[in-house]
């Protein structure tokens, strides 16, 4: 008789996050069993949506918080690979250094501790962000940023732009999680996401997702936000939710797979987007008048390495917002 094919067993760390809970739907719809960490089990506005899950398969769900080391020993032992997606975000903070960035690189140490620990972890996947390849003090326009580009750290510290403390808190993470990685001998990728929209399983509309839909809701201090992102990353690029989980399970099954890759779908600019979708959806009547706002984005950033790897995105630009906007209606969120 054929033997039984064991099931392999996944650890994705911040269950209740927009990628992490698509990324547990993904796993178990793959056959996997999924452990999943959440920092409060009992909050069940924050938990319904994985409670949901455990309909597709074996799904347990761990209390743990990135600045305990010892609360993810239970829930990574036995796993075969894990996924570091859990990320401390507070844009609006006085004090990144101690709300951000500390905590981060301490819970990236804490989790590959308890895979070191565990002796049963394959691989490793840590989420980055486009936000630690692409803001730099560089000039001009047409520049490509790779997986050897990395964010400029001293220059966030010196000058200290909005929202300085999340760059440098996804760097100086990804910075620790390859030196401590190499020094334990751990088998570590990451994957560099852009700006990621699409329809989320969590009770919440994730702030990215709002963000992204800024200029066809008109929403005045979003689309700061939005201009303000340009401004500092060097320009809009976008992917689908459900692209960036399948590339992290891509990745985690490809074993010829090594270090970092970007994951972005669309490079655009915020003038370019807003024609984009006036035309794409004339009856939200997004508007192109952005003043003197640089048209051309500074730089792109590119997958051609994800790409060369075999991996092919599911959403174009056109895809991503016919279901985000349909997401929104949804929620009443859309006139």
């Amino acid at each position: 008789m054929a033997s039984q094919l064991v099931k392999k067993t996944a650890c994705v760390i911040g269950g209740t996050g927009f990628v992490a809970s698509l990324l547990v739907k993904l796993l178990l719809e793959k056959g996997y069993a999924v452990n999943t960490t959440v920092r409060d089990p009992e909050n069940h506005k924050k938990v319904a949506h994985l409670i949901a899950l455990q309909n597709l398969g074996d799904l347990k769900i761990f209390g743990a918080d990135l600045t305990n080391e010892e609360s993810f020993d239970a829930p990574i032992a036995g796993c075969d690979l894990v996924f570091q997606v859990a990320t401390p975000v507070n844009f609006a903070s006085e004090d990144p250094e101690n709300d951000m960035i500390k905590p981060a690189i301490q819970g990236v140490h804490n989790v590959l501790k308890a895979c070191a620990k565990a002796k049963t972890v394959k691989r490793v996947i840590l989420t980055s962000s486009a936000a630690a390849v692409s803001i730099n003090k560089l000039n001009g326009t047409g520049l490509i940023m790779d997986e050897k580009s990395w964010t400029d750290v001293e220059f966030l510290t010196s000058e200290k732009p909005p929202t300085w403390g999340y760059p440098v808190s996804k760097t100086l993470a990804e910075k620790a999680a390859w030196k401590f990685a190499e020094e334990n001998n751990i088998d570590l990728i990451t994957v560099i996401p852009s700006l990621m929209t699409g329809p989320s399983l969590t009770q919440d509309v994730p702030s990215s997702v709002h963000l992204s839909m800024s200029l066809i809701t008109g929403n005045e201090f979003l689309k700061n936000a939005m201009k303000g992102m340009q401004m500092l990353s060097g320009s809009i690029s976008i992917t689908h939710v459900e692209d960036v989980c399948r590339a992290h399970i891509f990745l985690a099954e490809k074993e010829s797979a090594s270090g970092r890759y970007i994951c972005c779908a669309v490079n655009t600019s915020v003038v370019e987007l807003a024609k984009f979708l006036n035309t794409r959806y004339p009856q939200y009547q997004v508007s192109t008048d952005l003043g003197d706002f640089p048209s051309k984005a500074k730089l792109a950033v590119t997958s051609e390495k994800l790409v060369s790897e075999g991996f092919s995105f599911k959403y174009g630009i056109e895809e991503v917002y016919d279901q985000t906007a349909e997401y929104f209606k949804a929620k009443g969120l859309l006139n």
